[in-house]
């Protein structure tokens, strides 16, 4: 192999003539090489002629499929999507063929590795709505900057199971991982602080339509907050919800300050299915 052309993708894709290069990134990035026993997940790495190369599988470029996402904004340091329903930020680790906000980001993003890359905050596979991605390593330390000092607003729609005797109130409860059902999280002493501030916009006995505003951004907060109550999320039967054809959890908007130093607030329209429940 030529000495210039001695990147760890580059090498994979000389091994395995059938795959390109950019499917050979991305089968390191997703933690499926190792180099000298030790997992390398920068393809930019500078191959020697002693090191020994593990790859768990090779690629191919089409086995990800690629999407397109609705786009609410878009600058040189970042783009905010409307995600949709069913999509996932990003994979869970170990390489996978389904498509993420992460893959379509991929081809928009400078400088930046790994199958986060990008990725500011996260919104689960259910929900929908306003999602801000950084496009390079600046703008993703501004924009994660700005979440974790809560300078953020953001602010969420759902409906609950059940009338809330308060219509407004702040929910402060720490959450923790729940070990006997590890894929999910539950109010608990040794948890971390989570606040959440709700008023109700509709209601009926059976059901409420909430304003929600997370304080903090701990994984699946408003999901376990509004569980806790007893008024769990239609559509989220890992927490108790009742069963539907989504989860009924919508971000309708977040506020917070671009790279360019401009305060913005970015909207994206209440799904039809949730105007539909209070006809």
């Amino acid at each position: 192999m030529p000495e210039e052309n001695n990147r760890l993708d580059a090498y994979i894709a000389h091994l395995h003539p059938s795959q390109s290069r950019s499917s050979s990134a991305k089968l390191i990035k997703s933690g499926q090489v190792k180099v000298n026993n030790k997992v390398q997940t920068k393809p930019s790495y500078l191959v020697k002629p002693s090191d020994k190369i593990e790859a768990a599988v090779a690629l191919d470029d089409s086995i990800v499929k690629k999407i397109q996402l609705p786009i609410i904004y878009e600058d040189e340091d970042c783009v905010v999507i409307d995600k949709p329903v069913g999509i996932l930020s990003h994979s869970k680790g170990k390489y996978n063929n389904e498509p993420t906000v992460a893959t379509w980001l991929s081809s928009r993003t400078s400088g930046l590795e790994g199958n986060r890359a990008g990725i500011v905050h996260r919104l689960d596979r259910g929900t929908s709505g306003v999602m801000i991605c950084a496009k390079n390593p600046e703008a993703l330390s501004w924009l994660q900057k700005q979440f974790s000092l809560r300078k953020t607003k953001k602010t969420y729609i759902a409906i609950v199971k059940g009338a809330l005797n308060k219509p407004k109130a702040i929910i402060e409860l720490p959450i923790e991982r729940n070990p006997k059902k590890p894929q999910s999280f539950r109010v608990g002493a040794n948890g971390k602080t989570a606040i959440t501030e709700y008023e109700v916009q509709k209601n009926n006995d059976q059901l409420s339509q909430l304003m929600l505003q997370p304080k903090t951004g701990r994984t699946h907060q408003l999901r376990v907050h509004l569980s806790y109550l007893g008024h769990p999320i239609v559509g989220d039967e890992l927490y108790g919800g009742p069963k539907a054809d989504r989860l009924y959890l919508h971000a309708l908007s977040l506020e917070l300050t671009l790279p360019d130093k401009s305060r913005r607030i970015f909207e994206s329209p209440l799904p039809k299915e949730f105007k539909l429940v209070f006809k």
